[in-house]
């Protein structure tokens, strides 16, 4: 069991990451329709479009790779005191109330509207249209990676409220802790401090007083 809950974790990475180049692609055709729009005087009327189609796939791609890391934001400040059974009850009556009922209906409205949109090959409404079908593909995919994800996280709760202890999750580039940072190479507050008088009385031309 443990190696499929780390094997979806991984297909959520994997695909949150291969998404995240859109935001490198939104940074390139910004800056080019910029330079195009002011310096050549040559704007193009389907750069909006584009922006918003890039814009709205990294949003909603990043539903299932923000779950698979524990990174949603959560509103209660009390959860953090909880212990692990206690916090995996809350969550696995969470995810029954709210989390399923919700993506289940976001990802069928979303496969309904993308097969409207493609029946008629939607494009956007702009002098240079744009295919937003496959656009409109990327509704229920996402609702349907968040929905496989939630499932593996209801799984995590059902083995916490068990074991008492949370299960392994696949791991990714995190925010540097601070302290965790300073324990690793050895660094103590106070010799921080010393170094900033340190830096300070260099730059006021004094000699800084040296400890023996």
């Amino acid at each position: 069991m443990r190696q499929i809950l780390l094997a979806v974790d991984r297909l959520s990475t994997w695909l949150g990451q291969a998404f995240a180049w859109c935001i490198v692609l939104l940074t390139l055709g910004i800056s080019a329709e910029v330079f195009s729009r002011y310096v050549l005087n040559k704007p193009h009327a389907w750069a909006l479009d584009a922006q918003i189609i890039l814009y709205g796939t990294l949003f909603m791609m990043a539903g299932a790779y923000t779950l698979s890391k524990n990174g949603h934001v959560r509103g209660d400040v009390l959860y953090g005191f909880f212990r692990p059974r206690t916090q995996a009850t809350v969550d696995l009556v969470l995810y029954i109330l709210f989390f399923l009922p919700g993506i289940v209906a976001l990802t069928w409205a979303g496969w309904t509207f993308f097969q409207e949109s493609l029946a008629i090959r939607e494009q956007t409404f702009s002098a240079e249209p744009l295919p937003l079908y496959p656009f409109k593909f990327i509704i229920p995919f996402a609702g349907g990676m968040l929905l496989l994800q939630g499932l593996v996280e209801i799984v995590r709760c059902i083995q916490c409220i068990r074991d008492g202890e949370w299960p392994s999750r696949e791991q990714d580039v995190e925010e540097v802790d601070v302290e965790k940072l300073k324990a690793m190479v050895n660094v103590k507050d106070e010799d921080i401090a010393a170094l900033d008088k340190f830096v300070v009385a260099q730059e006021h031309g004094a000699k800084p007083e040296v400890k023996k």
